[in-house]
């Protein structure tokens, strides 16, 4: 307090120092602070204005600190150093990145060089590998040949015979000639192709006498002939055609063999001439029995023992049909096996039956006494009593109701129209033919006729009388299609003709089913018949089969097919060898010189079974490579064909006994450019596979600017006539393999699917082996078949919309198989692929093989189909029904078999990759 009083009052502190000292020290700092703000604020103001102000001048040179040009700053001293590195500094840079620029381009180019260099290298190793592959095949190729010691012979030069042959001695009679004696083989070189030539009967009198039906028909035969040549020089055989004569114009015998010997190339005595007498009646006498032919061969229906030379004429059959085809909707089906009456006759002799009218014997007194003259009469009594039996329904007629039908002496006249008869045959299971009763008749025409119409509606033939000569007997076992009996054994016949089984008895009905339609039915087929046995005699080989030519439609190629991911999806499965293989076609084949005189009866008698593969027709050709598989290979394994065994080896080759083959993919598209493309895609990268043919099914050609897919192998674009289902099974001329994948364009196959259904295949080379599979069912309320192409345990179809198939029956399909098949495909634009079901099974007797357990195989997102239409099955029901129709009977046969591997997808150890084993 006392201090603080000092201070108010104004004493002095305790300090000793007054109050104002302290007052003045505080003025003096708050002065100095107050200086120091002002010179801190104000002067740099002042300045800036200052030099503000002396910027704005009038004249420029006077600026001592606004802003100056880049030469104004150089002319200051103390920077034109800096401003000359500068600039010295700016031309290097633009130098150099001039120089970077320049570089880049330079590599650039290098790289595409490098890369060039690389495309280049990687084609040189593909063409060393091809080369490689060529000279492996070569060197295989000749191994196999050094093997077989087949070695490759060119054919030999053709030698033609001289204009006028030299004549030699005739045989002492002609009953003696046959080919060794009376046939000139200096015409006919194994290599001469056996060119026919056919005389114009209408330049001989005796064509005005000629049949005009009969004369009309052979001239069409002739002209679709591919034997027929209009060089007579060159001819191995001449024909010509003498009957059927009309009666009230025909002329004598003496005035017929004039004109014959006056033929332009008789040459004396007509040898290597054919003369056909063919008959379309029952009637039809043998004129010509008086007549001297020389050494010219005859072919008749009607021949005498003491006329009929063996092994050098020819028995023909009736030639019915003469201008139309046979309507196989009128032909009875061949089940059930068992008909109305066990058997059937009827038919008029009157000297039998006056015999028979005035002495009626027991067979235990003619067993007693001596046997009987005639046999017609035991025959008549026997069938009596098992008529009155009532054992089994028969009908036995030995007198005609209406007036018969003209006959030779001894032989049985027919009875009634042939509407008629038909109508009784199709209801007997068996159809007696008793030979004339005169031995020395070897043949007429009116059992040639019976014959004719047994086989036509499926009554199995029994003939009574073991010396008759039947058509083509020679090429033919009737034993396989018909019973003969000898005619003393008439008391056994009826227990004979019921312990036939019923199998027996559709083994015999179909042969003789394959017989009428091969060799009697039309017009076609009999000229056929006869000039192919006379060709078989002397072991010339047949003419090759005609394939269709492709025509090609150009097209551009080279777009890089990518890699389907689902397509590479295989497992551990090595689908084949890693390098590239070149297309290697199928071995052509090599017995065409060998056939006809090894394996004659087996080419003339194979008809459906189970013993036969081929029904080889005499006028279709042994095939110079698809027939090859009746026995594919000989056992001759070349170098790198599979060791067998070694899952790892047998992945690596094909194995089996054709180690060496590829196959063809058929693709049958129509206006679906996109779904082309991806499926051709997928087959990139595909092993075995020799070229792609695109059947291109529209008038309408794909577009120009349709860049097609590169997948490794050619792809042809064949243009089609017309659009046809058909044309899916066309044996092209392009297809150089055995082996053919019929494969739509919206299928989708995995490459190990594929290459799996390729070794199944080769195991089972005359079977179809795919992938969909369909049955057919019996529907009981409208009895009738129907298709089904629901999940099943069992199949008896595999569509050929994904299946292997050999190319034989491309030929059979679009050759043989009879032709309103096709035509119902065409009506419908559907069931091709159940047509070539039929066709396989009706020929080998076997159901197809289904592969993998997948059902469908339709690509994703594709179009839609024709089979999703409704309509679609309906169709298919009705072309199963018309098929059987057309066969006579179901050749589908049920199967409960498929085919896939056991490992399929287990993974095993590299070295111990699986092998494929069939459940």
């Amino acid at each position: 307090m006392t201090g603080y009083t000092m201070l108010r009052n104004g004493g002095v502190g305790n300090g000793g120092q007054p109050w104002v000292l302290r007052w003045s020290s505080r003025i003096r700092l708050t002065w100095l602070s107050f200086t120091l703000f002002v010179i801190l604020v104000f002067f740099p103001l002042i300045a800036h204005y200052y030099l503000t102000t002396i910027d704005d001048a009038d004249d420029a040179g006077k600026r001592i600190f606004g802003p100056r040009t880049g030469n104004e700053l150089c002319e200051v001293k103390h920077v034109q150093d800096l401003c000359r590195i500068r600039e010295s500094v700016s031309e290097e840079l633009l130098q150099l990145e001039a120089k970077r620029q320049e570089l880049n381009s330079e590599i650039a180019k290098l790289n595409l060089k490098i890369e060039a260099c690389k495309k280049s290298i990687e084609n040189a190793k593909q063409d060393l590998l091809q080369l490689k592959n060529v000279i492996s095949q070569t060197e295989h190729s000749y191994k196999e040949l050094m093997a077989q010691n087949q070695p490759k012979l060119s054919l030999p030069i053709r030698l033609l015979p001289d204009k006028d042959d030299a004549t030699f001695p005739l045989p002492k009679s002609n009953r003696n000639c046959r080919l060794h004696n009376c046939f000139d083989y200096s015409r006919c070189p194994l290599t001469s192709g056996f060119p026919v030539y056919v005389y114009n009967s209408d330049d001989f009198p005796f064509g005005s006498s000629l049949d005009p039906l009969i004369k009309q028909a052979f001239e069409a035969t002739v002209r679709t002939n591919v034997y027929v040549t209009e060089n007579a020089n060159i001819a191995c055989v001449y024909i010509i055609l003498v009957g059927e004569m009309q009666e009230p114009v025909m002329p004598k015998p003496t005035e017929l063999e004039q004109q014959l010997h006056s033929l332009p190339y008789w040459r004396t005595d007509g040898h290597n001439h054919l003369i056909i007498n063919l008959s379309r009646k029952s009637e039809t006498q043998n004129f010509i029995y008086n007549i001297s032919t020389g050494r010219a061969m005859i072919a008749q229906s009607t021949f005498y023992d003491a006329q009929y030379r063996p092994g050098f004429d020819i028995v023909v059959s009736p030639l019915v049909h003469a201008m139309s085809e046979p309507n196989f909707l009128e032909i009875p089906p061949q089940v059930p096996v068992k008909r109305k009456y066990l058997f059937s006759f009827q038919g008029e002799k009157i000297e039998s039956l006056r015999s028979s009218l005035q002495e009626v014997r027991s067979f235990e007194e003619e067993i007693e006494g001596n046997a009987p003259a005639d046999y017609d009469d035991r025959i008549i009594t026997t069938l009596k009593a098992v008529q009155d039996s009532k054992l089994d329904f028969v009908l036995v007629e030995f007198t005609c109701k209406n007036q018969p039908k003209a006959s030779l002496p001894t032989e049985w006249a027919l009875c009634g129209e042939r509407d008629d008869r038909l109508e009784l045959l199709k209801l007997s299971t068996f159809a007696l033919i008793i030979t004339p009763g005169d031995t020395h008749l070897v043949i007429s025409a009116g059992c040639t006729m019976r014959l004719f119409e047994a086989l036509e509606v499926g009554a199995i033939p029994v003939v009574l009388g073991e010396q008759v000569q039947l058509p083509y007997n020679d090429v033919i076992r009737w034993n396989e299609a018909a019973l003969i009996i000898p005619k003393p054994r008439i008391t056994e016949v009826h227990f004979l003709l019921r312990s036939i089984s019923d199998n027996d008895l559709l083994a015999m009905r179909r042969q003789g089913r394959f017989l009428w339609e091969t060799y009697f039915s039309t017009s076609d087929n009999v000229f056929s018949t006869v000039l192919a046995i006379i060709r078989t005699r002397i072991q010339i080989p047949a003419a090759p089969i005609r394939e269709e030519p492709a025509v090609e439609i150009p097209h551009r190629s080279g777009k890089a097919a990518g890699t389907d991911p689902n397509m590479a999806d295989n497992g551990d499965l090595d689908l084949g060898p890693v390098e590239t293989e070149p297309p290697y076609a199928s071995p052509k084949y090599l017995r065409n010189f060998t056939l006809t005189a090894m394996d004659i009866y087996r080419n003339w008698n194979s008809a459906p079974g189970p013993f036969h593969l081929f029904p080889y027709t005499p006028f279709d050709p042994v095939l110079p490579s698809e027939a090859k598989f009746l026995g594919s290979g000989t056992g001759f394994r070349p170098i790198g064909g599979g060791a067998g065994g070694s899952g790892k080896e047998f992945q690596a080759a094909l194995g089996g006994n054709v180690p060496r083959e590829q196959f063809t993919v058929v693709m049958l598209t129509y206006e679906r450019e996109e779904v082309l493309m991806n499926s051709l895609e997928r087959l990139n990268g595909l092993p075995y596979l020799n070229k792609v043919v695109v059947v291109w099914n529209s008038p309408k050609l794909p577009s120009e600017d349709l860049l097609w897919p590169d997948i490794g192998v050619p792809i042809m674009v064949v243009r089609t006539e017309k659009n046809s289902l058909n044309n899916r099974f066309l044996p092209w001329d392009e297809i150089e393999t055995e082996a053919i994948l019929s494969i739509d364009d919206d299928a989708h196959l995995r490459h190990d699917e594929i290459m799996f259904g390729f070794r199944v295949w080769r195991e089972a080379r005359d079977r179809i082996v795919g992938f969909p599979g369909r049955y057919h069912a019996w529907d009981i309320p409208h009895q009738s078949w129907l298709y089904n192409s629901n999940y099943s345990c069992e199949l008896s179809m595999v569509l050929t919309g994904a299946a292997f198939f050999h190319k034989y029956y491309a030929y059979l399909y679009s050759y043989v198989m009879p032709q309103a098949i096709r035509d119902m495909v065409d009506e419908y634009i559907n069931c091709e692929d159940i047509a070539m079901n039929f066709l396989v099974s009706h020929l080998t007797r076997k159901p197809p093989i289904k592969v993998t357990s997948r059902w469908t195989f339709r690509c994703p997102g594709c179009p839609q189909a024709l089979s999703h239409d409704d309509s679609h099955f309906h169709e298919r029901h009705k072309c199963i029904n018309f098929f059987v129709k057309v066969y006579g009977y179901m050749p589908l046969l049920y199967t409960q078999f498929r085919v896939d591997s056991v490992l399929f997808k287990t993974r095993l150890p590299h070295d111990k990759t699986k092998c494929f084993k069939f459940i």
